[in-house]
């Protein structure tokens, strides 16, 4: 039985099997938002969506238990690596059964069903001589009277530019190569800081250029057929190109799977050997016929999430153990990676405690359908993306409430009004001689829904995640101007029969928007069905061979006719300023810091309390009138107009790579003042650096200045992209404008503010209408971005956004 209650899910010959994996978490810690969206979320969303298109799915994940960093973190906490894992394996689990990820396993690797599958394919993978043994020297700590495996070591990265001085001994977290513990300098072991020495060690290794021409010939042609992100591609072409090394799969460690060896056998296995072979073991948990899943190449298709670190474990190792079995294993079709999500100013980090934490979101009150939205629009699909509190407000009280909600809620309450002013909740007729194929304006709306659903399973298909909810919530949009345009109050009260159409048209698209948003906001997908009165578990259905996809394209005939509603309400709540305020501070610096915040906090409580007199019980009295009072009223905010923003010519003079981001430029501008402003833009992917000096571009300059990865950025450089972001080109002012002049807005005259203030908002409400015409000239709205020598323009991109 699975972990639903359901009996287990088995492949359908003659179906879409999909099995779906995401990276296992590693369990010595609570997962950021970054892991979140990383794979757990990605995940779920694609497994959502394929449940919703009738497909045969089921998703396995669980935590990554053994190795090195569980037992540093059970000495950290004085207690046994079981015990850590029970702690944090219960804590993931609490976390991802908040954010709805609909699992049909969550396993574990230190379980039984993983010892048995792991050392099946090693006994497979040692009988046909894929395996070679080797002394290795290994650093020794007699102090602690160990082996130091790679997490258990820290010191200097060996790599010419980086020379990070907290390196771990597998991996430089900083610019991400591969270590092996004996490259690092000045090593130092993670308990007593004493160096160690080295000590000679044998152990068994994966001879990986043996297995060459197999993984080759399997990368070449699944890359292909299964559509494989780029950052995976060139990660793997990466690997492949320094040329494939034997890899080591033993560890001197007790928390792990035993090596089946009797040389070997105080030893485990290396976890990267042995947690890909955890989706596996999971499913083995989930089914006892699991091979018919993994050993059924012809008739099942692997998708497979997680973060750009994990890519080469994924397409590199993991299936040269498999295809060394000499068995027909199901190996990956299609890989979805994702860049980093990085916090604010910095970088998630579990081991420094920095960002929001899983644990930290359920405190916040903010539901979870905002979480989840929020984090699928921001996926870092194509380059490192930046949580904001700012941004998330944004997203949720424009996007969320005043488009989606907004069209839902004003739909509902119509038909819930009682007869004479509405339908009384009662879904109308539609009258004979009305038809939505004959109505223009329905019509209309129609045909851009049906091309609307049709980009959206294209996107969804190749796993284009944000492209597929951005198209989602393009159909809200289009459903708020059909209403806008057709002035259903108005027909109402002068053309019912023609009323009863755009409404019932209108409570199709809602039917449709819960439809086609239930992989993203499931609770959302709910409660409109809730709102609706319909049983979301039949009516949520885009299956084929059911027709659904043709009868959602026909809006009006969607929900019937006499169907009675339940009670419309909101369905998402603003966010404030001041919660933003409050958001930003609780959450700033690392988790240490705010733990040291709280006590202070508490402390300060504490000795108000103890200082405060008790009452004489004649009233208390009115604290005495500041006598600045009258001048700390708020003054009146200006509209919000164009001319608000300093954009500029500018001069890049200097440019150069971030030494601390890899998709990040650190460029010196001249503006026209007497010194040049330093700004950080994420173009590396984008523009090659020789062909970014020099360039004349348009710079926001009275952006607050904001520290992107350590370096203060004091402006932003203007670019458009395209719609999926996979093409991004710089706003260029002609290349006679001059230097510092300030760029104007035909029919707009005024001052800029000497500095935009975030709170207000003022730059995201303005950027939604820059963008770029049919004749590639930057506008805001209809009015392009003009200097004394003429307009400003991109080199190909029509109709892109600028920001």
């Amino acid at each position: 039985m699975a972990q639903n209650g359901k009996p287990p899910k088995l492949p359908v010959e003659g179906k879409r099997n999909i099995l779906i994996t995401s990276a296992l978490p590693y369990v010595n810690n609570v997962p950021h938002l970054g892991n979140i969206i990383g794979c757990v979320l990605s995940a779920d969303v694609f497994a959502r969506y394929c449940r919703v298109r009738g497909y045969n799915t089921i998703y396995i994940c669980g935590t990554d238990e053994y190795g090195t960093a569980t037992e540093t973190k059970a000495m950290e906490e004085k207690c046994s690596p079981k015990e850590i894992c029970d702690k944090y394996h219960a804590i993931h689990k609490e976390v991802y059964k908040w954010f709805n990820i609909s699992f049909d396993e969550f396993g574990r690797t230190s379980c039984s069903q993983q010892t048995e599958v792991c050392q099946e394919i090693f006994k497979k993978i040692f009988e046909n001589n894929w395996l070679s043994e080797n002394t290795m020297q290994q650093l020794y700590c007699d102090t602690c009277e160990r082996f130091l495996a790679d997490r258990l070591l820290e010191g200097t990265c060996p790599t010419l530019g980086c020379e990070y001085d907290s390196a771990r001994g597998d991996q430089c977290e900083k610019c991400g190569k591969l270590l092996n513990p004996t490259e690092l300098k000045n090593p130092r072991c993670k308990f007593c800081q004493k160096t160690p020495r080295i000590r000679d060690t044998d152990h068994l290794f994966l001879e990986l250029p043996l297995l060459k021409d197999r993984l080759e010939k399997y990368i070449t042609e699944m890359s292909v057929a299964g559509g494989w992100s780029q950052n995976a591609i060139q990660t793997t072409n990466s690997w492949l190109r320094e040329g494939l090394k034997p890899r080591c799969i033993t560890r001197d460690l007790k928390w792990g799977v035993p090596v089946p060896h009797e040389k070997y056998k105080d030893k485990v296995f290396y976890v990267w050997f042995d947690a890909p072979i955890g989706y596996v073991s999971i499913t083995s948990c989930y089914t006892r016929d699991w091979e018919k899943w993994w050993k059924n190449p012809e008739n099942v298709e692997l998708y497979q999430f997680m973060g750009k670190d994990n890519v080469p474990f994924h397409t590199v190792m993991f299936p040269s153990t498999l295809l060394g079995t000499g068995e027909k294993w199901t190996l990956m079709k299609t890989i979805s990676v994702t860049e980093y999500l990085n916090y604010e100013s910095g970088k998630f980090s579990k081991s420094k405690g920095i960002g929001v934490f899983g644990n930290d979101v359920k405190d916040t009150e903010i539901p979870v359908e905002v979480w989840r939205y929020y984090l699928l629009t921001n996926r870092p699909e194509v380059s490192d993306t930046l949580f904001t509190w700012p941004d998330l407000q944004a997203k949720l009280n424009s996007e969320l409430l005043n488009n989606l909600g907004n069209f839902i809620n004003r739909v509902l309450s119509f038909i819930a009004k009682p007869a004479g002013q509405g339908y009384d909740s009662i879904i109308p007729s539609i009258p004979d001689d009305v038809s939505g194929d004959s109505h223009n304006l329905t019509k209309k709306l129609a045909d851009k829904v049906a091309a609307y659903i049709d980009q959206y399973i294209e996107a969804m298909e190749k796993v284009k995640l944000k492209q597929g909810l951005k198209t989602a919530m393009s159909i809200s949009s289009e459903g708020n101007a059909y209403l806008q345009e057709a002035q259903f109050w108005r027909l109402y009260k002068e053309n019912k029969p023609l009323c009863a159409l755009v409404m019932k048209t209108a409570v199709g698209i809602v039917y449709l928007l819960a439809c086609l948003l239930e992989p993203f906001i499931p609770s959302f997908t709910l409660e409109v069905f809730n709102q609706l009165n319909l049983p979301a578990e039949i009516h949520v259905s885009l299956c084929d061979d059911k027709g659904d996809v043709d009868r959602v394209k026909r809006p009006w005939d969607i929900v019937s006719s006499g169907h009675k509603i339940g009670t419309p309400k909101p369905l998402f709540k603003e966010l404030k300023d001041e919660e933003v305020d409050f958001y930003r501070k609780k959450f700033a610096g690392s988790q240490a810091d705010r733990i040291v915040r709280a006590e202070a906090e508490a402390e300060n409580v504490a000795e108000k309390l103890r200082k405060t007199k008790v009452s004489d019980g004649n009233g208390k009295k009115k604290p005495a009138k500041s006598s600045n009072e009258a001048k700390n009223k708020a003054v009146p905010e200006p509209d919000i107009t164009i001319t608000r923003l300093d954009i500029r010519v500018g001069l890049i003079t200097k440019a150069q790579k971030h030494p601390d981001a890899d998709a990040l430029y650190v460029e010196e501008i001249d503006v026209g003042e007497e010194q040049t402003r330093t700004v950080v833009s994420g173009l590396v992917k984008y523009i090659p650096l020789d062909e970014i000096q020099n360039r004349k571009v348009c710079v926001l300059c009275n952006l607050k200045p904001a520290s992107m990865r350590g370096i203060k950025s004091q402006a932003m450089v203007l670019a458009a992209s395209n719609d999926d972001h996979s093409k991004v080109e710089l706003v260029e002012p002609p290349s006679s404008a001059k230097v510092g002049e300030r760029i104007t807005f035909p029919g707009s005259e005024g001052n800029p503010d000497e500095l935009l203030n975030p709170k207000k908002k003022v730059w995201e409400t303005l950027q939604v209408d820059l963008h770029t015409n049919e004749d590639l000239v930057a506008c805001y709205k209809n009015v392009p971005l003009t200097t004394s020598a003429g307009v400003c323009k991109v080199s190909s991109i029509r109709g892109g956004s600028i920001k």
